[in-house]
């Protein structure tokens, strides 16, 4: 069967429609976009469904986002979306707002024990019993005019959003459509908290192996990196690789020939910011000492796994009684951070990352597991 469709193709009309879907207790929102050699996504397509309809936005076309940030922010019409943390930054850096109250079908999904980060295919053949066209996805979405599949392939994307909203709300309990709507809202969060270039170094593979003196190098390096990649757009890769970090900071060369010899580092970088790495490289090894970073912390050993287990059962016995995708539960990073906060022998605190709904339930459960241990 055919489905609705309508193309908004100037701010006008996008206004109308907008003051409309404001009238809606929800709208499924889905995007296109390209992100090749860029480091912000570029829009190439927005789709709206209301159940009824899909709509096809040409952002190529739209300057004026007011009425639809309004949209996005307003909190009597939920926005329904599938895995969206790509889209979170499509809309963010579109229009300057992002979508609350926030219910991502994928979780949606985890939360009834359908399935843990289904794709969106997946999802729709296991609720509504259909088979999606596939190949599209990574097509040139910001050609004109689309192709006829490609037109066609986000109608869909809008329709059957809607339709699994509509298909899952209802088995959903009162407690798992409010987590879902938390987990919303803390994605939506995580978004608008962005990377501090002067923090980045943290995340770098095998920081922890160096000593304060060398961090301070690498602190610099990470935060050139960061700001460059974004006044650049290019992929933070493209300005230096993740690879070449570690041992920079670590060999710390004087030299060009030096420079290039540095694991995974690629000529053009040389060749483009060879002088300026050496210049960062000189000035941060005469950081002040008291101006060092504090060493990062090691890895947990590995006799740690056998309390990682325990805590990771914690999860899995609520996730049983819940009847919700295990995975869903307890992240391992948040175990991994609670363990660390007192390993091996303790006092332990509850890590901030451990929020909301996860942190009541079973915030004290896995405080009880520690303390018998210790």
């Amino acid at each position: 069967m055919a489905i609705e469709t309508q193309w908004v193709l100037d701010n006008a009309h996008l206004a109308r429609l907008c003051a409309e879907w404001r009238q809606l207790p929800y709208v499924a929102v889905d995007t296109e976009f390209m992100r090749v050699d860029t480091f912000y996504p570029i829009a190439a397509l927005l789709q709206v469904g209301d159940g009824r309809c899909a709509y096809l936005i040409d952002p190529l076309l739209i300057t004026d986002w007011a009425a639809f940030a309004g949209l996005l922010e307003d909190q009597a019409v939920v926005k329904v979306l599938h895995a969206c943390s790509e889209d979170l930054e499509v809309l963010w850096r579109l229009t300057g707002s992002l979508p609350t109250p926030l219910f991502d079908t994928q979780l949606a999904a985890g939360y009834l024990n359908i399935g843990f980060s289904m794709g969106y295919s997946r999802l729709v053949q296991a609720v509504l019993g259909l088979e999606l066209p596939k190949g599209e996805t990574r097509s040139d979405w910001l050609q004109r005019p689309l192709s006829e599949t490609q037109i066609q392939y986000a109608v869909e994307d809008a329709q059957h959003l809607a339709e699994l909203y509509e298909a899952l709300m209802p088995k959903l309990s009162e407690d798992k459509r409010a987590w879902v709507l938390e987990d919303g809202a803390e994605l939506v969060t995580n978004l608008q908290r962005e990377t501090d270039p002067d923090e980045a170094y943290r995340e770098v593979k095998q920081a922890w192996r160096l000593k304060p003196k060398q961090l301070a190098v690498l602190r610099v390096l990470t935060a050139w990196r960061e700001r460059q990649a974004r006044e650049r757009n290019q992929p933070r890769n493209r300005v230096l690789r993740e690879h070449s970090l570690w041992p920079l900071a670590r060999t710390q060369p004087s030299d060009l020939v030096g420079l290039a010899r540095i694991e995974d580092m690629h000529p053009r970088t040389v060749r483009q910011d060879g002088e300026t790495l050496l210049e960062l490289v000189r000035t941060a090894a005469t950081t002040p000492e008291q101006d060092w970073p504090e060493p990062l912390p090691e890895p947990l050993p590995l006799d740690a796994s056998g309390l990682l287990k325990k805590l990771r059962a914690v999860g899995q016995h609520e996730a049983q009684t819940l009847d919700i995708a295990p995975e869903l539960m307890l992240r391992k990073k948040v175990l991994e951070a609670l363990l660390k906060s007192g390993y091996p022998d303790g006092p332990y605190r509850l890590p901030e990352s451990l929020r909301g709904w996860r942190r009541e339930r079973m915030g004290q459960l896995l405080l009880d597991v520690l303390e018998k241990k210790s």
